[in-house]
């Protein structure tokens, strides 16, 4: 692998961050597998979001091993908070993105995991234990795509399609959307592509980075869901940002593409 070394911190590489990123969400998909189709039952958060007891397990894992290993690295978890570091790195979490989709042994959640350099993510992993399948990704470096059918470890690459009416399109919550702002572009966007599913959560992103999909949908998105993302996408030749089509954790929504049709897609959404 190529040496990426990281300005203020030159002991610590990207490939070094992605090795261990990938490490500890495997180490945190299987302590979710230990309680999958065993939970059903969660508290419920100050959004009304579902956690339960295998999300608290799960990041208090993750945390434990970054500390180990990084100790002036700042985190910013989904079921945690955030921990401020000295050094200009933060890893950000989610230990079980779909929650309920876990609750119901749907097998399609993902432990996710982003690191950000000077508040700009270089790194994801999306690794869907359930699936045994893994998308890593580093600045510079490409995107992995581990697992899956093939069970071999190949370059994630997205689709070439550059019809909207040949794109399968996804969203996570096909209700959320239509209560949204966006709800007039959504169905103007659906009336125009080939296929719409509800294979949603991190799930929809790492399809279109695999290049199974090619347009995901998210009017609602936080930055332990984002973070992941942007690497992930980019690295695979593709586009995340959010519907003002920056390129951001922070824009509470996140559109992914095979980067053929973002444009499109984002001014249907926004009724341009």
């Amino acid at each position: 692998m190529t040496d990426h070394r990281i300005v203020g911190s030159p002991s610590v590489t990207v490939d070094g961050l992605l090795a261990v990123a990938i490490e500890l969400a495997y180490q945190a998909g299987a302590v979710t597998l230990s309680h999958f189709g065993k939970v059903h039952s969660a508290d419920a958060k100050a959004d009304g979001s579902p956690v339960t007891v295998a999300d608290r397990e799960a990041e208090a894992l993750l945390r434990e091993g970054i500390r180990a290993r990084f100790p002036d690295h700042g985190i910013l978890g989904e079921e945690f908070g955030e921990e401020a570091g000295t050094a200009p790195i933060r890893w950000v979490l989610d230990p079980i993105d779909g929650t309920r989709s876990f609750m119901r042994g749907v097998p399609i959640y993902a432990v996710l995991i982003g690191v950000e350099v000077e508040g700009k993510p270089v790194v994801g992993v999306a690794h869907l234990p359930a699936l045994a399948e893994t998308v890593a990704a580093g600045q510079g470096i490409g995107c992995r795509w581990i697992g899956g059918s093939g069970g071999a470890s190949r370059s994630a690459r997205v689709s070439d399609t550059t019809e909207l009416g040949d794109a399968l399109t996804l969203t996570t919550d096909p209700q959320s959307v239509l209560a949204s702002p966006i709800a007039g572009g959504w169905k103007e966007l659906c009336a125009r592509v080939g296929v719409v599913r509800g294979w949603g959560d991190a799930y929809g992103h790492v399809l279109v980075a695999t290049g199974r999909a090619e347009i995901m949908v998210d009017p609602v998105l936080s930055p332990w869901d984002a973070a992941a993302l942007i690497p992930i996408l980019s690295e695979a030749g593709g586009r995340f940002t959010d519907l003002g089509g920056e390129e951001s954790i922070h824009g509470g929504s996140g559109v992914s593409t095979n980067g053929h049709l973002h444009h499109r897609v984002l001014g249907l959404l926004r009724g341009a």
